[in-house]
């Protein structure tokens, strides 16, 4: 972990950013504040209707359990969980414990989760034996000494018959939460945030919310940072109800909507455009998406001009995981700063621009640093400003906006994909002699997965059903496989420097061209 400069500890304490208090504290006394708040979680597999006093106490039943095993302060929790109700348990008994939650994208596959279990090390791991294309893999956690499986027995003995009325005390500026999110490298990288930078973050976010929100369907996966944060914290403190979605199906989801009285709060654009693309939109349902909050992935200006143009109040954020809050628009900015902008800084987040235009940030937010000290060591300055690895410009009011990326990511739909990661198995294919993956534009997730392949001489060009099916067998998450692919004609190359470098810009570039005419004729679907 990164070592955080003395005179930043000292504001961040002063302004009272960072406080004593544990991820655990704040839960209780949230929780104890709204006991009778309604908790749903809308599924076909494992639906669920109770209050946070009925979640609550499961959780604690849970943490007794797992004390009653061993587990408490600074030991790891892992889970990998869809968007049900043992997810929200699961994670507050590990609050309650002081223990490190590691959440897991419930879509990760075979290879992501062998990563993360290397490197976490959990002590405990709650999943369940099948959702989706996850399938639970028992070899995997041979090493891990605590297993529950969620709808099977081995889950319901980890929950003791008397709940644990305390909350274990832990060092606020220690871990809390280690988030696995793809980066440029070839694995998920682990970011470590602390109960101070978590605590912080809840209140940065839960005070650029709208009041009186009324019920907002949750439909971000909560084994993502950010689908935590909002699923499971800010409703807590705000002591608003909690509706979860576990399959994103815009038709039911509308169903849903008109049956429950419900409003979606915003997240990655897709979210929000698969709904009003759906044939079932009516008026009715546009009423309700009074104000929407994007961010999470590439944000179109075309998409935040449409919202505002069916009178949404719309405005955009930027973050990451590591950086969770940088900037954003208060309902105070002006229009066109909140629809095409990407917003000014944060209160107590500083920003910078390199020579090159590059983004430095840090703040209260500003997570520990990675589980890779080389990384980290990379990624992070001596005094406490972390390399975004995206390109930016400031105008003359401070409002930034992202132009470009230096990291080699897709950010589709708000899921981090290595593009580094994609071209490796691609390039495990007899045919594909050189690969080059980068993101192209997509108008409902922000971002696609684009491949660009050289083909070895008597080849042919494989096609997209041979690329997804061997990336199946490869154990790779479905949404890291590729989405569209074009080939490099024979006697041709790649654009590249002097010193033989692919200039992935200029394909990225050469792709939102074409997409913008209306098609790429070298796609092969």
């Amino acid at each position: 972990m990164r070592v955080i400069p003395a005179e930043l500890t000292k504001r961040y304490v002063e302004q009272g950013w960072w406080r004593p208090e544990t991820l655990g504290q704040m839960l209780a006394e949230g929780l104890a504040a709204s006991p009778d708040a309604g908790f749903h979680a809308h599924s076909e597999i494992r639906p669920y209707a109770g209050t946070f006093a009925d979640v609550e106490r499961t959780a604690r039943r849970l943490a007794a359990g797992l004390a009653e095993r061993g587990v408490g302060p600074g030991d790891v929790v892992a889970l990998q969980l869809p968007n049900w109700m043992e997810a929200a348990a699961a994670f507050w008994a590990s609050a309650f414990l002081g223990a490190v939650t590691v959440p897991i994208v419930h879509f990760y596959g075979r290879k992501e989760l062998a990563h993360i279990m290397t490197t976490a090390k959990p002590k405990v791991f709650i999943t369940t034996e099948q959702f989706g294309r996850m399938t639970f893999v028992p070899d995997l956690c041979a090493d891990v000494p605590i297993v529950g499986l969620v709808g099977d027995q081995s889950f319901d003995d980890l929950l003791a018959d008397e709940p644990m009325a305390a909350t274990l005390p832990a060092d606020p500026s220690g871990p809390a939460l280690i988030a696995f999110t793809s980066g440029t490298t070839r694995a998920p990288k682990g970011v470590i945030h602390s109960h101070q930078t978590l605590a912080f973050e809840t209140r940065q976010l839960l005070a650029n919310y709208p009041p009186n929100r009324g019920r907002q369907l949750t439909a971000t996966p909560v084994g993502h940072f950010i689908g935590m944060v909002g699923a499971f914290l800010i409703p807590v403190l705000e002591g608003a109800p909690i509706d979860l979605c576990d399959v994103w199906d815009p038709g039911k989801v509308l169903k849903l909507l008109d049956a429950e009285g419900m409003s979606i709060g915003g997240g990655p654009p897709y979210f929000v455009t698969s709904l009003l693309d759906h044939p079932d939109c009516t008026e009715a349902h546009r009423s309700r998406f009074t104000t929407v909050g994007l961010g999470g992935s590439t944000v179109p200006a075309a998409v935040t001009r449409r919202l505002a143009d069916l009178g949404m109040f719309v405005f955009r954020a930027y973050g990451s995981t590591e950086h969770p809050s940088i900037t954003g628009s208060g309902p105070s900015a002006p229009e066109a700063k909140r629809l095409f902008t990407d917003g000014n800084p944060r209160p107590g987040v500083e920003i910078r621009l390199g020579p090159d235009g590059e983004i430095f940030s840090r703040g209260p937010d500003l997570c520990l640093g990675y589980t890779d000290d080389e990384l980290t060591a990379k990624c992070f300055d001596a005094d406490g400003w972390y390399r975004t690895g995206d390109i930016g410009v400031l105008d003359d009011d401070g409002y930034l906006t992202i132009t470009d990326r230096t990291a080699d990511l897709i950010i589709r739909g708000g899921e981090n994909i290595s593009a580094i990661e994609v071209e490796d198995v691609l390039l495990t294919m007899p045919e594909v002699v050189e690969a080059v993956v980068v993101a192209a534009p997509d108008a409902r997730l922000g971002e696609r997965v684009a491949a660009v392949l050289r083909i070895g001489a008597g080849h042919a060009m494989p096609s997209l059903d041979r690329v997804r099916t061997h990336f199946e067998r490869a154990g790779v998450a479905r949404q890291k496989w590729p989405e569209e692919l074009h080939e490099v004609p024979a006697g041709q190359d790649y654009p590249r420097t002097a010193s033989g470098k692919v200039q992935k810009f200029v394909i990225r570039r050469e792709l939102a061209c074409s997409a913008a005419r209306g098609g790429i004729a070298t796609s092969t679907k």
